[in-house]
């Protein structure tokens, strides 16, 4: 059986890296008590797969990760469990069942959402929300193009970062705060960071891009909506359907069918 986990990461535990968090969750599944299944051969490990690192530094509330279970409780149980083995930093906030035939959630990943402020201790990020949005409009709706050279391992390439940006907009915050909201490309093939889209952001506006003055914190990872996420003829066309009739739902509220689905969304709650 396979089972996605969402869960957030906030406080200190930003400053764990990427292979210590898988470390951590190794060993806090086993504490929950999780049945999860491992592989075969002389050195077992637990299935489990992430589906996008989290930079060092950046607080979330939309981090998932896939394992395969021999057996499992209800969501809310497992929710539970786990979140009693959790360290403080981490929360538990989803745990749902996908198809036997499910692609994994690394496979999937296509955009992430991003909150990008000022820290307190200096100062604001322009002065007002409504100058924020300004710039914004000026760096991302006037520009046809926002070209850069972006630093591969052994060479240099140029290319189009607004093609990789799907939103870009200053957003209110609670305590009269605001933020840079920021959908960015995300996935294996092409996958852009807030860090290069903000320092190009500050270079448009004229400011010296530090990054130590900024808090970025992830909201949420998607696929594409016409993504199909089960391998198999038979479950691939019972998903088309499932999203044909989806779609017709959408278009009888009068609304518009999202470009992108939250990873948790393909899964369903286990009573």
């Amino acid at each position: 059986m396979n089972i996605r986990i969402k869960f957030g990461k906030y406080g200190v535990m930003k400053f764990i890296g990427h292979l210590d968090m898988m470390r951590y969750f190794q060993k806090a599944i086993r504490r929950a008590g999780i049945d999860i299944a491992y592989s075969g051969g002389y050195s077992p490990h637990q299935i489990m797969s992430f589906a996008a690192p989290l930079g060092v530094g950046i607080t979330s509330s939309g981090e998932y990760f896939d394992i395969s279970v021999n057996s499992t409780r209800s969501s809310r149980a497992s929710i539970d469990a786990l979140n009693s083995a959790m360290a403080e930093g981490v929360t538990i906030l989803e745990y749902k069942k996908l198809p036997d035939t499910a692609k994994t959630s690394m496979s999937l990943v296509a955009a992430a959402d991003y909150h990008v402020s000022m820290k307190p201790e200096y100062g604001t990020f322009f002065s007002s929300q409504e100058e924020l949005q300004r710039k914004v409009e000026e760096f991302f709706i006037g520009q046809p193009q926002i070209l850069i050279t972006k630093q591969a391992k052994k060479s240099q390439m140029e290319l189009d970062l607004k093609q990789f940006i799907y939103g870009m907009e200053a957003v209110g915050l609670e305590h009269g705060a605001y933020a840079l909201f920021l959908r960015l490309c995300t996935g294996s093939s092409n996958n852009i960071k807030p860090e290069l889209a903000l320092e190009t952001f500050c270079q448009f506006c004229g400011l010296t891009y530090q990054p130590f003055q900024f808090q970025t914190h992830r909201l949420e990872v998607y696929a594409k909506s016409d993504e199909i996420p089960v391998k198999g003829e038979k479950e691939q066309q019972a998903y088309r359907d499932y999203l044909s009739r989806l779609k017709g739902s959408y278009e009888k509220q009068g609304k518009e069918f999202p470009e992108f689905l939250p990873l948790g969304a393909l899964g369903e709650d286990i009573p």
